[in-house]
């Protein structure tokens, strides 16, 4: 089959590849109809390549048509039309019970220290083959699907599979109280659902921050009040202030990310790495936070006191040591509390939440 395939740092090509088969008797193979590259998929074009290996199938956004299931699939059937979604999750484990399916503790990759595994999305999270291919196999398919009807085209159903959920569950991990005002930096496809979520869920000020200019006509002819970064890069936080009564606003939602906006030392190190060998770079990636951390620090200075700022942006060397320089955490002094809320990977629209990770003085994880 053909298959969109990593070969290197900024190498990406179409390849023949071997067929999937079943291998497990609760897998599924499908035949994929639409698949989407997601804003994720460019961080292993450069930043993440130090996990991935030439060959890997790159995708993790699809919707098919199931041909071949295991003998323990009864959910779907041959003929059915389903949305797989980024994460393999099994449905019945301690962590997908309780609705944490990123947590999935069948699938998790614990040798990287990481959660339930994902497709096409390096060895980080597995080194599944991805949906960027003619044909995908499907573990734990009696969970990792989600039916959808004949009919309508597949760009009704296939934002299911991560952008639409992810969107929605940074509008509730936001917390915005009633009557309260929400901020979003970065008007991607997160950042621009996530607004239309907001709008949905009638939040009443809703503020957003990019610098492209098809992005802001959009989110403006939608009714969001924007905000050119290209025109406020230094003093983003006091004109958001001015705009929600000197305070800031109650939540903060970050759809930017590990490569954002300025951050140009750590933008130069990402350069540097992406060119160093692998066994050099995969350390620093994981321990040394060489993540762009603009976007995140901005979301912190510009929420109110005892906001909330939600993580959607995606982080790759934060997760350890990067937090320990966020200047928040362990901060003793009476500052006020800000809250943050995260996620490593985005669950499926039946999720709620995604994982505790961990609790500060300062800065609660969630």
């Amino acid at each position: 089959m053909k298959a969109v395939t990593w070969q290197g740092f900024r190498d990406i090509a179409v390849e023949d590849v071997a067929d999937p088969v079943i291998k497990e008797p609760n897998d599924a193979i499908i035949k994929v109809t639409s698949t989407n590259i997601c804003g994720s998929d460019l961080h292993l074009y450069e930043t993440m390549g130090a996990f991935m290996s030439p060959g890997d199938v790159l995708g993790h956004e699809a919707i098919g048509i199931v041909l071949e299931v295991g003998r323990d699939i009864t959910q779907i059937r041959p003929g059915d039309r389903v949305v797989v979604p980024f994460q393999i999750a099994c449905g019945h484990c301690w962590m997908c019970e309780r609705w944490l399916y990123t947590q999935c503790e069948t699938t998790q990759v614990r040798g990287e220290g990481s959660g339930a595994a994902l497709f096409g999305y390096s060895k980080l999270y597995g080194q599944v083959p991805g949906a960027q291919a003619e044909y995908l196999r499907v573990p734990e398919a009696q969970f990792t699907h989600i039916l959808v009807p004949e009919g309508p085209p597949d760009d009704r159903f296939i934002y299911l599979s991560d952008v639409l959920p992810t969107a929605w569950q940074a509008v509730e991990y936001a917390g915005v109280p009633d009557g309260g005002s929400l901020l979003v930096l970065g008007l991607g496809p997160i950042g621009d659902m996530a607004c239309r979520i907001a709008q949905q869920k009638w939040i009443d000020k809703i503020i957003a921050v990019d610098l492209v200019d098809e992005r802001l006509e959009r989110a403006l002819a939608h009714g969001v009040q924007v905000i050119d970064l290209r025109e406020h890069e230094d003093d983003l936080p006091e004109v958001v202030r001015e705009l929600t009564d000197g305070r800031g606003p109650d939540s903060v939602i970050d759809a930017v990310g590990m490569e954002a906006h300025g951050s140009p030392g750590a933008a130069f190190a990402q350069r540097v790495t992406a060119h160093l060998p692998d066994a050099v770079t995969e350390p620093l990636m994981k321990k040394a936070g060489l993540d762009r951390l603009a976007a995140l620090y901005t979301a912190i200075e510009t929420v109110r006191r005892g906001g909330t700022v939600s993580l959607s942006g995606v982080y790759g060397g934060m997760s350890r040591s990067a937090w320990t320089n966020l200047p928040l955490i362990g901060c003793r002094s009476p500052r006020p509390r800000r809250r943050t809320r995260c996620s490593s990977a985005r669950p499926t629209a039946r999720s709620r939440s995604c994982s505790s990770h961990g609790h500060d003085p300062v800065v609660i994880i969630h």
